[in-house]
C-alpha cells in the first residue's frame, strides 16, 4: 500500500446525533462505496454533518478537509437512504467539486435492507442518476442486513 486515501464524511444533519457507527464499520471492511479502496490504506480527515437543511456547511467543511489532506468527499448513505433522500444531494455534489476541485462520493456504508424495501416499494431509485448513485450501496441482501 502506497500513500493513503484521504477523505472527509459529511452526514445527514437528521442524523447529527450517530455516531457513525456504520461507515466507519464499513470503512474498516471495505464494504458499500468504500469497496473502491479495497486494497488502498485510507484515512479519515474529517467528519460532519451538512448543518442541516438547505446545508449551511457544505460550503465551508470541504475547505477544512481539503486543508487536512483530503482528496474526496463521501457523503453519507444516511442522505440517500432518509426520507425523503437529500433534495440537495446532487447540487451539493456539483458544488464540491466545482468550488473545491475535491471527487465526491455518494454514499459510504451498504444500505440497510429495511430501506432497501422502503425505497424499493416506493419507486425513489428508478432514474439513471439514483441507480448509478445507489449502484454500490445495493450490494446482496445478507449484506443490507448485516447493515440493518
Amino acid at each position: 500500500m502506497n500513500d493513503p486515501v484521504k477523505i472527509g464524511i459529511i452526514i445527514c444533519h437528521r442524523y447529527h446525533t450517530c455516531a457513525g457507527g456504520k461507515c466507519f464499520r464499513a470503512l474498516r471492511n471495505r464494504d458499500g462505496a468504500f469497496s473502491a479502496y479495497r486494497d488502498k490504506r485510507v484515512d479519515l480527515v474529517g467528519y460532519t454533518t451538512c448543518a442541516g437543511c438547505p446545508g449551511g456547511n457544505i460550503e465551508y467543511a470541504p475547505e477544512e478537509m481539503k486543508r487536512n489532506g483530503a482528496e474526496v468527499v463521501h457523503f453519507a448513505t444516511g442522505l440517500v437512504v432518509g426520507y425523503p433522500p437529500c433534495p440537495f444531494l446532487f447540487r451539493f455534489r456539483d458544488f464540491i467539486k466545482s468550488r473545491y476541485g475535491m471527487d465526491v462520493v455518494i454514499g459510504t456504508h451498504p444500505i440497510p435492507q429495511s430501506y432497501f424495501e422502503t425505497h424499493t416499494t416506493l419507486g425513489t431509485w428508478t432514474t439513471p442518476e439514483w441507480q448509478e448513485v445507489v449502484a454500490p450501496l445495493v450490494t446482496d441482501e445478507a449484506m443490507r442486513r448485516a447493515y440493518s
